[in-house]
């Protein structure tokens, strides 16, 4: 046995370890550091010596692979009856190609033998490395051991049957830079079989080969399921990249799947959850979904407790949920009691910030997280400030983009996430229209109740818009239009014209109402007199 700080295979591998009589046997030409044996420009690569796999008169080593399955069958005590490594002879060349078998009822060994040289595997094994320290950076401490066999070198690995396949390919592809399988299922295996071994030119080359395949909700499933060591690496990364990618496209709306979505599997709903792009009402919609699949994947409160608290909890946009759904958050058993109250601490100061410290906060949690990040919602998200005293009231803000305003002509509309006032949902919707007196198109806003209820809403509204002109140095809300209406249920009030300018002039460059590119909207509700319940027709 050789020591274990030293290394059998510690030459670069080049054609001109081959001797010149061999290679012209083969038809290769040896010149400026390259061999051509008959390849297309594609596979010749850096190299090509798949003519020289397993070959004795271009191998400098034996390579043994020790298959092992284990089992013991009835009646046989642990150990009765085990045939030891040991009791294996090394094979001489002349049956390198051949098998033996020894038989154990606690382990079953079949020995396989190949010729190798070993300068070419030292080139991609990191086991073979000679820069590192072979007890470093084998994966097993049992998987690579060294054996002396009648002065020759031999360097065996043990495998089980289910890695045999994968490691003849990785074997070959050291030599050839090519793979004869096609499929997912046995490019993953190989693709596992090099991250072992770290051959990251194969490991880069699976990935590759599994990109250029049709992707399903199962490889994309099977890619993300990788172990973190496979996942993480950069040879794979872009992989694991496509088949997030690919999630969140085909489950981008997730009302119109969640049937699907519940039976997806931990790291698909994680993939989905990174996702900008999801087009959801609200993240409060994430949030709903996110407690119900926890509930039906982990029904043992601790387990889900700690699945929502470690994966799941840090991808939920919390900073955009709604007032009133934050506080349920701090009252749900789901989610540890400190973690909950930091959570919604975190978001309510968000909330609460301007709009440059925000934008300021998304760039320094990029990095790490994306619980800053607004995604693609349905409607818009606003800022809610509520009072009870001396009567029911709320502030609600609304910021719109430059480009979402731009995207509203000739007849577009955008809807604000609801809000709530004296226990019913109201919304702000905003809308590209046609002045009727004026013929030109402009800027309207608009107050609606959500649902259609038994009570009439006798509300005080006023609208108002941050503007910058030189007497408003502060660039403070300056009001535009107040009214009252009594709100029965789907009815919504406003005004058509609310800059009582045309649209061009309200898109115009050097526009009033754009402050950094956004269109600050601010709606005072107030409710002065005790709701009503409608009478009720009769019969």
């Amino acid at each position: 046995m050789k020591e274990s700080g030293g290394d059998l295979f510690n030459h670069q591998f080049h054609p001109h370890h081959l001797h010149h009589q061999q290679l012209q046997q083969h038809n290769v030409s040896v010149g400026g550091g390259e061999v051509l044996a008959g390849m297309d420009a594609a596979a010749a690569g850096d190299r090509n010596f798949e003519f020289a796999f397993n070959q004795p008169n271009f191998s400098d080593r034996i390579l043994r692979i020790e298959i092992v399955t284990s089992g013991l069958p009835e009646n046989k005590s642990d150990g009765e009856g085990c045939s030891s490594i040991a009791e294996v002879t090394v094979k001489s060349i002349a049956d390198l190609n051949g098998y033996s078998y020894g038989y154990g009822y606690m382990t079953t060994y079949v020995d396989m033998y190949l010729e190798i040289d070993a300068s070419n595997v030292a080139g991609e094994f990191a086991v073979y490395n000679a820069e590192q320290d072979v007890n470093c950076v084998q994966p097993d401490s049992e998987d690579l051991v060294y054996e002396n066999h009648d002065g020759e070198a031999v360097a065996m690995l043990e495998e089980s049957p289910s890695e045999e396949t994968a490691l003849m390919e990785l074997l070959r592809y050291m030599y050839s830079g090519k793979l004869s399988i096609s499929t997912a299922p046995a490019l993953l295996d190989v693709l596992m079989a090099a991250d072992k071994f770290e051959v990251i030119s194969c490991m880069s080359y699976c990935s590759k080969m599994l990109r250029k395949m049709d992707m399903t909700v199962e490889s994309a499933l099977l890619y993300l399921d990788l172990p973190s060591s496979v996942s993480f690496g950069s040879a794979v990364q872009s992989l694991t990249d496509a088949a997030k990618e690919f999630l969140a496209s085909r489950y981008k709306d997730i009302t119109k799947f969640q049937d699907e979505l519940l039976n997806l599997p931990l790291p698909g709903i994680e993939a989905l959850l990174a996702s900008d792009t999801l087009q959801v009402a609200s993240e409060d919609a994430i949030y709903d979904f996110v407690l119900k699949w926890a509930r039906l994947h982990y029904p043992k409160l601790e387990e889900r407790r700690e699945v929502l608290g470690t994966r799941l909890a840090r991808l939920i946009r919390f900073p955009y949920m709604t007032s009133r759904k934050l506080r349920k958050v701090l009252s749900c058993n789901d989610f540890d009691h400190e973690l909950a109250s930091k959570l919604v601490l975190d978001a309510l100061f968000f909330k609460s910030e301007i709009p440059h410290r925000q934008r300021s906060l998304v760039a320094e949690d990029s990095a790490t997280s994306r619980r800053f990040v607004e995604r693609a919602f349905k409607y818009r998200p606003v800022k809610v400030v509520e009072f009870s005293i001396p009567h029911p009231q709320c502030i609600v803000y609304l910021d719109l983009k430059r480009e979402e305003c731009a995207n509203l002509f000739p007849a577009g509309r955008v809807y604000s996430q609801a809000f709530h006032l004296g226990g019913q949902g109201f919304f702000l919707s905003a809308h590209c229209n046609v002045d009727q007196q004026s013929n030109f198109h402009c800027f309207g806003l608009f107050l609606g109740m959500q649902e259609k209820g038994s009570v009439s809403f006798p509300v005080e509204y006023e609208f108002a818009a941050r503007t910058n002109t030189n007497s408003n140095t502060t660039k403070d809300f300056v009001s535009k239009y107040k009214g009252s209406y009594t709100f029965t249920g789907g009815k919504a009030v406003g005004y058509r014209n609310l800059f009582a300018i045309p649209w061009t002039s309200f898109m115009a460059e050097d526009s009033l109402y754009f402050i950094d590119g956004t269109l600050h909207l601010r709606a005072e509700l107030t409710i002065r007199q005790t709701p009503q319940p409608l009478p009720v027709p009769p019969l």
